[in-house]
């Protein structure tokens, strides 16, 4: 999982091009993009069309719900798991708590719908409260996580902030904050760190550049608001083949040396840590492809 890029579920159209794009994860997404009027007829549209469509595509399917505050999250899974998603996405998730009360309804909506217990992955928005960003610490390794990701926007409304950057195009100490907690949180969990969107689709080279910097950081994953991102995200997000070479070769060499605390390789000393760091891309390039 790379590439992850919203949809709204009310279009179709947009549904349509979502599933061409490309990337490992489409969100079909019922909650910000959708207007409220709208919302039972996107729960109808969107289920359909994951049904008609989904073995047309490669890409898992996940379904942005409304979070749990709203009273509307139940009437989207009874809406959408007849569908059988791959997850959910929980917008505005305030702690780990609200990821095992999502996970006690989506066993029943399992179970209504012929599913297998568990089967459904959640990814949570944890920082788009500022309750979720001082909880980021509370989420556990589960079957059910997939991955957590962070949310600007929702925060700056929350906090109060005018923007979220600052007139260099950085994020500011709040939202570098929720960022850096999401990395840490998501490394306790045991799972997958997954950054937030670029709002400006038009500018790619920016866009890349952060990129660039969210992998650098430790993300393995982005998420996109328009499909002209999501080849630049997968580039990105795949391991280079010098990586990979550079880390296959850090693997061989403890293998070689009967797995020691150190080996040296090229005049230079690589620990356990260099190790697990190698580890990691390799199975990241084995998931990429």
């Amino acid at each position: 999982m790379r590439s992850l890029l919203f949809v709204p579920g009310d279009s179709e159209k947009k549904l349509e091009k979502g599933f061409q794009s490309g990337a490992d994860v489409v969100i079909v997404d019922l909650e910000d993009s959708v207007a409220p009027a709208n919302k039972a007829a996107a729960r109808d549209i969107a289920a359909s069309f994951i049904v008609a469509r989904r073995q047309e595509s490669r890409c898992a399917v996940y379904v942005r719900v409304n979070d749990l505050s709203t009273g509307l999250t139940d009437d989207d899974l009874r809406g959408i798991m007849r569908a059988a998603p791959d997850g959910i996405m929980l917008p505005k998730s305030n702690s780990g708590a609200d990821v095992t009360h999502l996970s006690a309804k989506l066993r029943v909506h399992e179970a209504e719908n012929g599913l297998a217990d568990g089967s459904t992955r959640i990814i949570p928005l944890i920082t788009e409260t500022a309750a979720g960003v001082l909880a980021a610490g509370t989420y556990q390794p589960s079957p059910r996580l997939a991955g957590l990701t962070w949310g600007a926007e929702d925060l700056s409304a929350a906090v109060g902030a005018r923007t979220a950057r600052d007139g260099n195009g950085l994020y500011t100490d709040v939202f570098c904050l929720a960022r850096t907690l999401t990395i840490l949180a998501a490394s306790s969990a045991e799972t997958v760190a997954i950054d937030t969107v670029f709002p400006n689709f038009r500018d790619l080279d920016a866009f890349r550049q952060e990129c660039i910097e969210a992998e650098r950081d430790g993300f393995t994953a982005k998420m996109a608001i328009h499909p002209a991102q999501v080849p630049v995200i997968n580039e990105v997000f795949t391991p280079s083949s010098e990586a990979v070479a550079h880390s296959q070769a850090v693997v061989d060499a403890f293998a070689a040396a009967g797995n020691p605390g150190v080996v040296a390789i090229g005049g230079k000393m690589y620990d356990r840590p260099h190790l697990r760091l190698a580890e990691r891309l390799l199975a990241r390039a084995v998931k990429a492809g």
